[in-house]
This record gives C-alpha cells, structure tokens and sequence, in this order.
C-alpha cells in the first residue's frame, strides 16, 4: 500500500510540474477566454478541475479557427472557444438531435448563440452520425462524452460513422479531441452506460479505424488516485475523476 501510494504522489508531482510548465506556456487569446468575465460563475467555479487553459492550449486553439464543440452540454468550453478563437474565428455548437427525448428544456447553447458578447457561436441541431459543419473545421472537440456514444441512451449510436463524419468535416490537419472519464485499463467499452467511464484503448482504436492519426496525450486531468469503479456522479469522485485527454489529426 505504500509503496502504491508512493507511486501516486510521484506521478501526481509530475502532472503538476507539467502543468506548471503549460501554464508558463498558455497563449494570449486562451488567457483571455478563461479570464472573460461573462462567463458564468459556476463555470468558473469549476475551472480548479476542469484546467480549461491548459486544455485549450494542448488542443492548440487559434484565432481564426473554426471549432465544433460536440455536445456542449451547458456550454462551458463553447463560450471559452468563441473567445479564443476571437471575431475572425467560429464556433458550432453541435447538440445531437438524438438526445432530444432526453432533454427537458432547450439546452443552454441556443442561449449563448443568442448572447450578442458571443456573436461567433451558431447551433448544429442535427443526428451524432450525420456530423457536418457549413465548412471545414480545424477543431472537433469532445468533452466527458464520447463514452455516451455507445449507451442505449444514444441510440446507442453508430460511432464508426460518427468519426468518420468528423474526419471528413476537418480540414486535412485538422485537430480531434476526445476528452473522457477513465475507465480501467482493459475494460474495453465494459463501464460506458453504468460508470459513465471508457477505456481510453478503446476510444485509440475507434477513431484511428476512421483515419486518424494519434499525436498526443496530456497528463492534465490525470488522477492516478481514482480507483476507477465508481460511477463519475458519485460525490466521493465527482470533479476528480481521472480524465485523459488524446489529440488525434486528420493526415494531410
């Protein structure tokens, strides 16, 4: 046991001085966009966890680029790229209609489409499987939910046709992040409808079956403390869940 925890404040100590070292390193327009003082207090709240600067800057989110948030959720990240990418980029906020049954009131986005500080944000309101913008994307950035893809909730939905459809939406080069909750090594797709968690092997095969290729993998939101058998709501966890974070490009 203590030898295990041992090896956990090490790489626990390790994450943090990379961290540190990012956050020398985190661009002007990502500073700005996490500094912004119209985004909501609760999300600013959760920055502590969610290490929003530090993520934008390992996606490498530019001025000027064109990024689709895959099911935003309540918008955190999409408010935080529509001031990245500043008035010469933009922002999809795609919410799949498959979810639709699930949703007992219009989600967030449409308001933030509607909020004139974020005039750089629209709404895709279309099928998972049918992924298209109205022109190339730099980025398809997906947070906490590729995992749902695969439950009964979704469908489940046809996830070689979702990554497919978003190879083709990118620009050659173009960037794809997937952002999850750990599942244990090995499990496979085991604990995506009942941990709300995945193996990130899994998610590795996935989308590189559809072209991609895997460039990098940030330690960010690593913790190597969670047991990775609770459910991600469970409030022992909650917030700290150990999280990969894999950047894969389309070839070209």
């Amino acid at each position: 046991m203590l030898s295990r925890l041992m090896a956990a404040a090490a790489v626990l100590a390790i994450s943090a001085g990379i961290a540190g070292a990012a956050m020398e390193k985190i661009p002007a327009n990502i500073a700005a966009a996490v500094a912004d003082t119209a985004r909501p207090e609760a999300d600013r709240d959760r920055d502590a966890n969610r290490k929003p600067a530090e993520c934008l800057a390992f996606a490498g989110v530019k001025p000027g680029d064109k990024v689709a948030d895959l099911i935003p959720g309540g918008g955190y990240f999409t408010r935080l790229f529509s001031v990245a990418v500043g008035p010469k980029g933009y922002v999809y906020a795609y919410l799949p209609s498959d979810l639709d049954a699930h949703l007992k009131k219009p989600s967030p986005v449409f308001a933030i489409a509607a909020d004139p500080h974020y005039p750089n944000v629209s709404v895709i309101h279309a099928p998972v499987a049918k992924f298209v913008a109205p022109e190339k994307l730099d980025i398809v950035w997906t947070s906490q939910n590729y995992h749902d893809l695969h439950d009964k909730f979704f469908g489940p939905a046809d996830v070689p046709a979702v990554n497919k459809a978003i190879y083709d939406a990118l620009k050659p080069g173009g960037i794809y992040i997937v952002l999850d909750h750990a599942a244990e090594p090995g499990s496979g797709l085991r604990d995506t409808d009942t941990l709300h968690r995945i193996d990130e092997a899994a998610v590795k095969k996935e989308v590189e079956a559809a072209g991609f290729k895997l460039v990098g993998e940030s330690p960010i939101l690593r913790n190597p403390l969670d047991p990775h058998t609770a459910k991600v709501f469970d409030p022992a966890i909650r917030g700290k869940t150990d999280q990969f974070i894999l950047k894969f490009r389309k070839p070209g």
